[in-house]
């Protein structure tokens, strides 16, 4: 079905379909002879080629950072589905952490006429301000804050101060924080922020500060060094991919957690409530943090007032990795 048929089935123009289509200024008695045609025959629009036509897109591309992430496939769930619900297609841009490829992706989704661009950042360098500067293209972060740019973040100082403040009240003084790069704001810096802010007044407290990468693997290496040095009773995970990594590697030495050695995380992926035993963690609404970002996009694109910052909220999710000395 093209929209030459469209229009003669309809008794209009192809140009007058064709203006409707692009969202154009059309009557409301021509509006509905369109829209029955298009209902009877089930017709899609290609989103795709109208966009490359049109001035205006009504395409939102999406840089991610990589794929294989519970936290990035749950927030695309949520851009994707309210982009639709307002007709919308989204693009996706993966760039498995290069952050060489992200800067290009963003000059790449550019070039392709984007109607606006979602990143979700791990960091913002002088790159991507020079990049996002040059485009001229609505942009909108995920997951980081920048002074120049709008943002979705979830709320991870907070989250940290929750974690540490439950990691205190179940008695627990020997403390190993396995955190990632601050070079990372969000998960890096904040999240331990905040648990710092929980633990600072309890003086008996023993706090040593590790660094991996947010690879479960990576985090099986570190864990035999940490616990043989310092012998905690918690670690505290940044994420929860490391928090599975410490399991795993203290499982594999016949540790018994809780009895052993407490864990806990920062996510939520649904994981950390299937294994055993299953992991005390924050849990962010990545999802919902996706359909906030769309939201805004939209907005941003048509023009319209957002806040500079929006906070996506979460829940401490008290399950069976953690045990109460006290």
């Amino acid at each position: 079905m093209t929209i030459a048929e469209i229009a003669k089935l309809a008794g209009v123009a192809k140009s007058t379909v064709s203006r409707y289509l692009n969202g154009g200024s059309v009557s409301e008695n021509t509006k509905l002879k369109i829209e029955q045609v298009i209902k009877e025959t089930g017709y899609v629009p290609n989103t795709f080629a109208r966009s490359l036509k049109a001035k205006k897109t009504s395409i939102v591309g999406t840089i991610v950072p990589r794929l294989n992430s519970y936290a990035t496939s749950q927030t695309l769930i949520g851009i994707d589905e309210h982009l639709r619900e307002n007709n919308y297609q989204l693009l996706i841009s993966n760039t498995s952490q290069d952050l060489n490829r992200e800067v290009e992706s963003i000059y790449s989704l550019a070039n392709q006429k984007i109607a606006g661009i979602i990143l979700l950042a791990t960091q913002i360098t002088d790159r991507h301000l020079e990049a996002f500067d040059k485009i001229n293209v609505p942009v909108l972060l995920v997951g980081q804050q920048n002074h120049h740019f709008y943002s979705v973040i979830h709320n991870d100082e907070h989250a940290g101060y929750e974690i540490g403040k439950y990691v205190i009240s179940q008695g627990h003084k020997k403390i190993a924080y396995l955190g990632v790069t601050e070079e990372d704001i969000a998960v890096g810096v904040k999240r331990k922020r905040g648990f710092q802010k929980a633990v600072r007044y309890d003086n008996e407290c023993e706090v040593h500060y590790f660094e991996t990468s947010f690879k479960l693997t990576e985090a099986i290496k570190k864990f035999p060094a940490i616990f043989e040095t310092y012998k905690p009773s918690i670690f505290v995970c940044a994420t929860d991919n490391i928090a599975l990594g410490v399991l795993k590697a203290a499982q594999m030495r016949g540790l018994k957690i809780p009895k052993d050695l407490s864990i806990t995380g920062f996510g939520g992926y649904e994981v950390t409530e299937i294994i055993h035993p299953s992991i005390t963690t924050a849990n962010f609404f990545y999802k919902e943090a996706g359909i906030l970002a769309a939201k805004n996009i939209v907005k941003l694109i048509n023009n319209e007032e957002i806040e500079k910052v929006t906070v996506s909220n979460f829940e401490l999710i008290i399950r069976d990795s953690v045990d109460k000395l006290n």
